[in-house]
Formats: C-alpha cells, sequence, structure tokens
C-alpha cells in the first residue's frame, strides 16, 4: 500500500478536454490506520473553507478517506453576494466533471477500501451531492446532502442507486421544506433507493460552526452529523 499522509492538497484528473488533460485540486484526509472507505465533501458556495476541511478531518477521526474537492480554483470567501456570484459562474456541467474525477481518484487510492464512495455536502454542495449520485451510479452508495440548493441539483433521478439521507431545516429560506418534501418524495418515486430526510426545527446552514449566517445550531448540528457517520459506515463499502 503506497503511503498517504493524514491530511494534504492533492490533485486528480478530469475527463480531457479536447487534446489538453486538466487537472482537479481538492483536499484530502486520510485516518491514522492508514485506510478505510471513501467519502467525498462538497463545499458550500463559500468555497473549500476551513470548515469544510474540518468535516473531511472529522470524516477522517472516523475512520473514512475523505476527499473535499475545489470547485472554485482555490477561491474562498465570506461574503454572501460574493458566494452568490461565484456559485452562479460554476456550470453545472463544470462541477459535475469535478466531482466525477474526484470520485474515480478517490477510488484508486491504495488508501481506500472500499468499492463505492460515500458523498455528503452542504448548501451547493448538498445539490451536488445529489448531481453525483444521479451521474454516477453504483459508484456513489450513499448520498449525505444537507439542505442542498443551486444548480447541481438535479431534474431527475432515474439514475440514482445510492441510498439518500437527507438533512434540512424547516425554517430554511434559501430551500423552503415544501420542496425539500417534494424532493424526498421525487427521489423515492423516480430511482426506487432506500431515502430518509430528517427535518430539523432550524435555519438553513445550521451545521455550519463558522455561523456565517447566524443559523448554525450546535445541537442540531451534532444530531445530523452522528446521523451521517452512522449512515455513511452502514452503507459505503
Amino acid at each position: 500500500m503506497s503511503e498517504q499522509t493524514p491530511h494534504q492538497n492533492t490533485t486528480f484528473a478530469l475527463t480531457a478536454s479536447g487534446e489538453q488533460q486538466q487537472t482537479g485540486h481538492g483536499y484530502l484526509a486520510v485516518p491514522e490506520a492508514g485506510s478505510g472507505p471513501g467519502v467525498i465533501v462538497i463545499q458550500e458556495w463559500w468555497g473549500l473553507t476551513d470548515h469544510i476541511k474540518d468535516v473531511a478531518d472529522r470524516l477522517a477521526a472516523e475512520g473514512f478517506v475523505a476527499l473535499a474537492p475545489d470547485l472554485y480554483g482555490g477561491w474562498i470567501t465570506h461574503d454572501g453576494e460574493e458566494a452568490g456570484e461565484m456559485m452562479s459562474k460554476l456550470p453545472a456541467e463544470e462541477g459535475a466533471r469535478l466531482l466525477a474525477g474526484a470520485t474515480d481518484h478517490l477510488l484508486g487510492l491504495d488508501a481506500v477500501t472500499s468499492t463505492t464512495v460515500g458523498a455528503i455536502g452542504f448548501c451547493m454542495g448538498g445539490g451536488f451531492v445529489l448531481a453525483l449520485a444521479a451521474q454516477q451510479g453504483d459508484k456513489v452508495s450513499a448520498a449525505v446532502p444537507f439542505y442542498g440548493v443551486g444548480q447541481g441539483i438535479p431534474a431527475s433521478f432515474t439514475g440514482l442507486t445510492a441510498a439518500v439521507q437527507g438533512h434540512y431545516a424547516e425554517h430554511d429560506q434559501n430551500y423552503p421544506v415544501e420542496q425539500a418534501r417534494e424532493q424526498e418524495e421525487q427521489i423515492r418515486a423516480e430511482s426506487g433507493a432506500e431515502v430518509t430526510y430528517f427535518y430539523y426545527d432550524a435555519g438553513h446552514a445550521f451545521h455550519n460552526d463558522e455561523n456565517l449566517i447566524g443559523t448554525y445550531d450546535a445541537e442540531k448540528a451534532q444530531l445530523a452529523w452522528d446521523r451521517s457517520v452512522e449512515f455513511l459506515k452502514a452503507k459505503v463499502a
């Protein structure tokens, strides 16, 4: 087995564009044991922030090899207007291409013991979790969207085979809970996959302890996190 450092920036190959091979970048966290099941961690609209890296580190502490792809090419902000602008400049197909490359890279690492990956994402990343699961089929065995929004949300879930565990807020101004409930039923009807959504008495981004929009809820965040980790451990193999 090739040696992996516990926490490192990494690069991975993307599908060739024309004759030019392109490269994606991300943050890789490996457990102390040196190996474990693979999980993709997908950023919020703020970019690949310290918070998202911390999520990857926390998953590594739980025994996973976690890869957080950088969908913005190094750009990070804590300003909501800038974040919205950057999200709008990321085409859904480009985000999907980056995530597909990250998935193949993760599955190819000696440190990854699973034949499938899990995916967990937040805000914009929650939408892309569902896109990744729908597009990659059997490569993704567990999808965990947290209050997913944005261009990544697919119109159809017919290609999705992963078990889905969603975490959504009852007071979400970005993605109203009624839409989340409709999405839950749409995934169940179109894919036939195992689908469980949890709804919390909280606002959007209640899991983000940087508390950039003032909605972080430590109790709800811990409950959602514990459920997610248990789910990923059960489904990713």
